[in-house]
């Protein structure tokens, strides 16, 4: 999930100023992929030196340490000869950046490595593996503990990379050095790993993107884009320190690479920024604070509710008609539950839509897939590489509420496809701490109207969207919203009327988008403590959201029936995708914002986006009214391990929180 890169230097030697800004370049370059730690490795003159710091790449190269770090590993200003190194620049997933062990390179066993990706079964493999000491929390450690095992084991590194990707479930894109031989490896099991070489192929560089090394070779002489290579799915390359020769292999083939052990083993030192600013985790007593959540499902299911569907007689906009029939069920026109000729009509539109767009793909990539790790994204890039046959890139916006399961989701089946995943990782930091100056500002003055400004960080995906497409070459992108989740009640709460039959989940027209920009501009003014630092990210969203261009758009269920059970199924017993322990539910469990809103709506307004999704259910036929008011019982309940992780992550105090909204006027009466 983060960003990496690689550069390895020939006999004949290069110029210690190319060297540095080359360095910086590739630095920058990766800085998109996350912007939480940064580190570089540098393997040269008898020695690996080792540096990282819990800040974004662009502040740690200016930094004086940095620069008397890189001094000490490039120790002369004459040529530098035969060296190797590599690089970070970190989004964190598993272990806090602010322990020093757990940002990248990660140094064991007289291995250093930086990795892109996520082993989702880390856990387990150090159960299986009782003989290896775990000593960090980051799951790159892993990767490292099962090299070294089975390189003692079988004597082959080739063999080695092939057994540890085998014993591992998730993604990873891998640059290894080695203190005991002259050896760099990359290895890739879903193809997020460019190389190129120089016009002379006796330098090579290597990153986590192609677009990234289109960049670095523009305006520097001895590198040609025309040279970049794609490393495939389930491969690697190992490139010899001292020739610059490389040998590729496959996890499958039976290769040997003779290794030559170095006489005398080189020194690995750690010279990276220490930290004292780690935080001492809090004692929370948690009994206490579940105790806080209220789910009144007495007063709930008492609620006059429309007699066809399960939507209640506060929803905005809901009116009945003599049989009780609200006017959402009267207009409700079906959408996604298609007969079984509709879908093969629809089925074979859309095969004849890919193969269009098939017979204009660029660098063998003929789609670009939105990829969150949700449910309905994972199962539609199933369909979309298995059924279709199509060659796709998946690419992920992460915001900051993109939780670590759906990052574990993504890894498992980006890991067992084979397919690369571009992350355009946000300032995250930032981002949270826009969120959490929304969400103070909300509870000073609760309104319903405004809580979509919580997610406000998450909407300039498709602005990045945009950016993807034009780097990459690729037009054909295909989404996976559902329309079974258009929920008109949030514009509802800004006075904005429904409409029927949307063109779009998002779509609202000239004069709702006026309605809606003149609500929140009105309650901004009644609510001073919303003008803050998020206010340009809050355009940004709503210009990217509302306004930004979305062509060779299309929706995956719009072709393709949406059944939840196979949707579920498929994704377990085939990916072992993850759940949450938290909901039986499987629907936006890898959203970090959605167990949050939801507990509002359900505490202020009696109902959630749960019971929309569940009414669009009865009103395509696919279950009873019965069926839903039993699903949405169970899924309402508060989701106290999910609301706590989001408020501490955007450092908001839980109890005061949850009081607050307890406290806010109802939309309806208690019992």
């Amino acid at each position: 999930m983060c960003g990496i890169f690689g550069y390895i230097g020939n006999k004949k030697g290069v110029e210690p100023a190319k060297v540095k800004k080359r360095i910086s370049k590739l630095f920058l370059l990766s800085e998109s992929r996350g912007k939480e730690a940064a580190g570089i490795a540098i393997k040269y003159n008898g020695a690996i030196k080792v540096y990282k710091d819990q800040i974004p790449a662009n502040k740690m190269i200016k930094e004086k340490s940095f620069k008397e770090f890189y001094e000490e590993a490039f120790p002369n200003g004459h040529l530098l000869k035969n060296f190797s190194l590599i690089g970070h620049s970190r989004l964190v997933t598993n272990g806090s950046a602010e322990t020093p062990t757990n940002n990248q390179p990660v140094i064991k066993n007289g291995f250093v490595t930086v990795h892109n990706g996520i082993v989702a079964n880390v856990n387990e493999l150090y159960k299986k593996n009782s003989d290896i000491e775990r000593k960090y929390e980051v799951d790159t450690e892993i990767i490292l503990d099962l090299l070294r095992k089975y390189f003692k084991k079988e004597n082959s590194i080739v063999k080695a990379i092939q057994k540890t990707y085998k014993d591992i479930e998730g993604t990873a894109s891998i640059l290894v050095l080695s203190n005991d031989f002259d050896k760099t490896i990359l290895a890739t099991n879903n193809a997020s790993l460019y190389v190129c070489p120089d016009k002379e192929r006796k330098q090579y560089v290597y990153a986590s993107e192609r677009y990234i090394l289109q960049e670095f070779c523009k305006g520097d002489d001895d590198f040609d884009v025309e040279n970049i290579s794609w490393v495939k799915p389930f491969s690697g390359v190992i490139i010899d320190e001292r020739t610059i020769q490389t040998t590729e292999f496959n996890f499958k083939e039976q290769k040997e690479i003779k290794i030559r052990p170095l006489k005398k083993e080189i020194v690995i030192k750690d010279l990276s920024k220490s930290n004292s600013n780690a935080r001492k985790e809090k004692i929370v007593n948690h009994d206490k604070l579940k105790k806080l959540l209220e789910y009144d499902v007495g007063t709930i299911q008492n609620f006059k509710k429309c007699s066809k569907c399960i939507l209640p007689e506060q929803f905005p906009y809901i009116d009945f008609d003599e049989k009780g029939v609200c006017n959402f069920c009267r207009t409700y026109e079906r959408k996604v539950n298609f007969t079984k000729k509709e879908e093969q009509k629809k089925n074979q539109e859309l095969r004849k839509i890919a193969e269009s767009y098939k017979r204009k793909a660029k660098n063998g990539i003929d789609i670009i897939v939105p990829f969150s790790g949700g449910r309905d994204s994972s199962y539609g890039l199933h369909y979309i590489k298995n059924e279709l046959g199509l060659n796709p890139i998946t690419f992920t916006y992460d915001w900051g509420m993109v939780t670590d399961l759906a990052r574990r989701n993504v890894a498992r089946m980006c890991g067992k496809l084979g397919i690369e995943n571009i992350i355009v990782s946000a300032d995250i930091k930032k981002k949270r701490e826009n969120i959490r100056k929304n969400v103070q500002a909300w509870l000073k003055k609760p309104n319903l109207g405004i809580i979509p400004l919580f997610m406000a960080g998450d909407k300039q995906f498709f602005h990045y969207m945009n950016k993807i497409k034009k780097q990459t070459g690729v037009d054909f992108n295909i989404w996976m919203g559902n329309r079974l989740e258009i929920t008109n009640f949030k514009t509802g709460f800004c006075k904005i009327p429904p409409k029927s039959n949307k063109k779009n989940i998002s779509y609202l027209n000239l004069a709702d988008k006026i309605r809606l920009a003149k609500f929140y501009s009105q309650n901004y003014f009644l609510n001073p403590s919303y003008f803050n630092s998020s206010i340009i990210d809050t355009l940004g969203a709503y210009f990217s959201y509302y306004i930004e261009p979305r062509k060779d758009y299309y929706l995956l269920y719009d072709y393709v029936r949406w059944d939840e059970d196979t949707i579920q199924n498929t994704l377990i017993n085939e990916y072992n995708w993850e759940t949450s322990p938290d909901t039986e539910s499987t629907w936006r469990i890898g959203d970090g914002t959605a167990s949050f809103y939801n507990y509002i709506y359900l505490t202020i307004a009696g109902f959630s986006e749960i019971d929309t999704f569940r009414s669009n259910q009865i009103r395509e036929g696919m279950i009873t009214r019965e069926k839903a008011l039993e699903l949405v019982a169970q899924e309402n309940t508060p989701r106290y391990e999910s609301m706590k992780w989001y408020l501490d992550i955007i450092n908001v105090d839980f109890e005061q929180a949850i009081e607050r909204i307890n406290s806010t006027s109802r939309l309806y009466k208690k019992q």
